[in-house]
């Protein structure tokens, strides 16, 4: 896979690694454009942010998935369809589940952890073409998608879309889950993790690593480069502390539904903040996984109710 060049100079530091995987989040966006539809009609926003400017093209908009845009977590919803047209056994449905809610929870990136997650999830697919699973992403969208995303995050990025700019996704769902939403939604495109194929068919490799903290900033940068856009100009916008080096690449960043170091973060540095949880939720910033109106705390009943089943 060819490496987009052009890179702007560089903030802040990422690994070879996060690099690549955000140079292939890119590469891997921009030919998922080539044959997008049209977006659908304008829809009625229910608020009019002071921010975007309207016909400023050299200016683009960047979208964390769960939590900001999706309440609870892409990967966990796909892997629920997966299990449902029988992909893989209750035993993995439960680890899967447990794996995603701890992640939410604990807020920290455990090597050995994410390693033990990206392993499973990668398992999952290897061996089935591509074309299958998107076919089955649309159905799984349908089922348990469609009726997660926040109104107001939606708003905000519609009146980037009425403004003339692009809007993107940006998140560490595969690309082609991300692509699915993002295409259902009427933005321009996704960025999100590249698992290997050949053939159409995925090894159970990675392209890099999954698009997870620096390596979204690196998959913003690249894109940025790739398009022409002013990135001082642009906006971005997550509910994680994981995301500052996506947040910090932007002149407009926005925390949405904030973590609790997230919503400290932003409040030093002055940075929007928005939050649609309901003002229960909203108060336990502390507990991401609160975010997501259940999703993902649905996610740890299902893993405890397994568990229980079979003792």
């Amino acid at each position: 896979m060819a490496a987009l060049g052009w890179l702007t100079p560089r903030k802040r530091s990422a690994t070879a690694r996060s690099v690549l995987a955000g140079e292939a989040a890119a590469e891997a966006g921009l030919k998922s454009t080539q044959t997008r539809e049209a977006p659908p009609s304008r829809r009625p926003r229910d608020e009019t942010p002071v921010f975007p400017v309207v016909g400023d093209a050299r200016a683009a908009a960047f979208f964390d998935l769960d939590n900001t845009v999706m309440q609870g977590a892409a990967l966990f919803h796909f892997g629920r369809g997966l299990y449902k047209r029988k992909f893989f056994q209750r035993r993995e449905l439960a680890r899967f589940a447990w794996q995603q809610t701890w992640f939410r929870l604990a807020g920290v990136e455990d090597p050995e952890h994410m390693q033990d997650a990206r392993d499973s999830a990668l398992s999952i697919v290897k061996g089935h073409r591509v074309a299958e699973l998107m076919s089955i992403g649309e159905e799984i969208y349908d089922e348990y998608m469609a009726d997660r995303i926040w109104p107001g995050t939606r708003a905000l990025a519609q009146a980037h879309l009425d403004a003339g700019q692009q809007v993107w996704l940006v998140t560490a769902a595969p690309v082609e889950t991300a692509t699915i939403i993002a295409r259902r939604l009427g933005l321009t495109g996704a960025l999100g993790t590249v698992a290997e194929s050949v053939g159409g068919i995925y090894t159970g490799k990675l392209v890099g690593e999954p698009l997870h903290g620096p390596a979204k900033a690196e998959a913003v940068r690249a894109l940025a480069a790739r398009e022409d856009f002013d990135l001082d100009r642009c906006a971005a916008y997550s509910d994680s502390h994981n995301d500052i080096p996506m947040l910090s690449l932007v002149g407009h960043p926005y925390a949405i539904n904030p973590d609790a170091k997230l919503r400290k973060h932003a409040r030093r540095l002055d940075w929007r903040l928005r939050d649609y949880r309901t003002g229960r939720k909203a108060a336990k910033v502390g507990i991401p996984a609160a975010a997501g109106v259940g999703a993902l705390a649905g996610g740890t009943a299902a893993a405890v109710a397994l568990h229980r089943r079979r003792r």
